[in-house]
This record gives C-alpha cells, sequence and structure tokens, in this order.
C-alpha cells in the first residue's frame, strides 16, 4: 500500500532545496551558483567520479534517478551519454534545465516522476543511476524493482544507498539518541526521523545480498568505503581524530555512510 502522506512529506522537504543547494549562499541560477554546487559536491564526495565512471558511457543510453541539483546529469551530458533523468520535485527538474541550458545542451530528456513507477518500458537503458535516492522513497524496494525492469539485459545498475553499519549511523545514534538519554531507540528510527527527510532507511550489506536475491541481477561489487560524512570533515581536527581511529579499527572498506552498489541485470 503506498504511504502517499509519508511520500507527500518527503517531496515537500525536497522541492524546499535540492540536495546540497541549501549550502549554497550564491544567487540562485547563477552561474556562481551552479559552479558553487559542482564544487561543493565534489569536494565532500569525491568517490563520485570513481563509481560513476562518467566517460564510460559515452554514447549509451542512460536513465538517472533522482537528478537532484543535477550535477551528476550535467556529468552524463558532458560524457556524451543518451540522458534521460526523473526526479519528484519540481525544485529539482528546474535546476537541471537551468544548468544544462548554461551548458549548452539541450538533447536530453528530464522530467517529474516517481521513482516507485518509473514512465519509460521494459528494458530500455544502458545504465541507471542512482546517488543517494531510494533510501527516501517509501517504499525503496518497489524502487529497486523498477530500476530493474528498465535496464536492458546486460546493463548496469549503479546505486548509493545509505549503510546502517557505518560511522556516520554511530554518530547519528549518538547525537540524536544516546545524549538524548534514549540508549534503546533502534538505529534505524534514529535515521528515519533525522536524517534529511523523515521516512529516510539504512541498510547493511548483508541485507542488500539478501534482497538481491530475488531479482536476475550479477552483483559486480558492493562496498562502503569511509567516506568525509563518516570522518566528520565539518567538525575540528580534534574531534575528527575519533572516528579515523574507530575507521582504522572496523577497516576502511566496510564502515562508510555510502553503501556503493553494481549490479548487471542478467
Amino acid at each position: 500500500m503506498v504511504n502517499q502522506q509519508l511520500k507527500n512529506e518527503v517531496k515537500s522537504y525536497w522541492n524546499k532545496a535540492s540536495c546540497g543547494t541549501e549550502f549554497i549562499e550564491k544567487p540562485k541560477f547563477t552561474n556562481e551558483y551552479f559552479e558553487a554546487i559542482e564544487d561543493f559536491r565534489y569536494t565532500i564526495e569525491p568517490e563520485i567520479f570513481s563509481f560513476a565512471q562518467f566517460t564510460r558511457f559515452n554514447g549509451k543510453k542512460i536513465l538517472e534517478v533522482g537528478v537532484g541539483a543535477g550535477t551528476d546529469f550535467l556529468q552524463w551530458n558532458r560524457s556524451g551519454a543518451e540522458c534521460h533523468g526523473i526526479d519528484l520535485t519540481e525544485e529539482s527538474v528546474e535546476n537541471v534545465k537551468k544548468r544544462l541550458k548554461q551548458q549548452g545542451f539541450s538533447k536530453y530528456d528530464v522530467r517529474v516522476a516517481d521513482a516507485e513507477n518509473l514512465p519509460y518500458p521494459n528494458s530500455c537503458f544502458d545504465l541507471v543511476y542512482s546517488w543517494g535516492v531510494i533510501h527516501h522513497s517509501p517504499d525503496t524496494i518497489k524502487c529497486l524493482e523498477e530500476i530493474i525492469r528498465v535496464t536492458k539485459p546486460g546493463g548496469r545498475i549503479k546505486l548509493m544507498i545509505y549503510n546502517r553499519h557505518s560511522l556516520f549511523a554511530l554518530y547519528l545514534y549518538l547525537k540524536n539518541a544516546l545524549i538524548r538519554l534514549k540508549p534503546f531507540q533502534k538505529l534505524s528510527t534514529v535515521i528515519y526521523n533525522h536524517q534529511e527527510s523523515v521516512g529516510t532507511k539504512a541498510f547493511t550489506q548483508k541485507e542488500i545480498r539478501n534482497i538481491l536475491k530475488k531479482y536476475s541481477v550479477d552483483i559486480v561489487k558492493i562496498s562502503s568505503p569511509a567516506t568525509s560524512h563518516d570522518l566528520l570533515y565539518y567538525k575540528s581536527k580534534f574531534i575528527r581524530i575519533i572516528p579515523y581511529i574507530l575507521a582504522c579499527i572496523c577497516g576502511w572498506n566496510k564502515c562508510g555512510w555510502f553503501m556503493q552498489i553494481e549490479l548487471i541485470k542478467n
């Protein structure tokens, strides 16, 4: 059953400001505004480039699910891919269209749509890419099923979803549960209520592997390397020593907030 009220709340949250734009102080839709968004995104999340591998999809038909402010979508266009994109919010689509127009791109398709019901036929994309989006949907599994459905046999799926067994998730628990004298509050509940839009979910690698067994896909990789978010990049150097030590103990490739998933559809 569709949780429409939750979906409306999620849409309202992201319609106020696309991901990352809330930190930008430049006048909206100016060149400086878009450049600041791009600089900020790839400064704190540089792993996007090695994961997406934009330039490898020249001439390929790709779909980005959740285009946000359009920073990655711009890279797909620059790479020479045939670009299609969707987002739940009008704010996002407006950002993308203005950004690509400034860059001189006109051959692309971006529209407002729901990731739980993608408006595309079966098996039509060489790649479906989504960075940090479907864990915000009320029905993340339905989003996954739709992504698999629209991917061509032999095509690739690249997803980033949040990792519940991560240092940043631990930080959220300490900040929003333990310090508030709620030590028995579930980590999933903390993330649901306190990470970005209400309803946000995070998974473990084991959970994702079990979920994927139900579908006709091969796992290329699932990894969760430590990110700048896990290392609390916005805190003082003294505080950042703590997550750095924990990352060394727990394993740099296991404790990251961003679970990177790459699949091939059979």
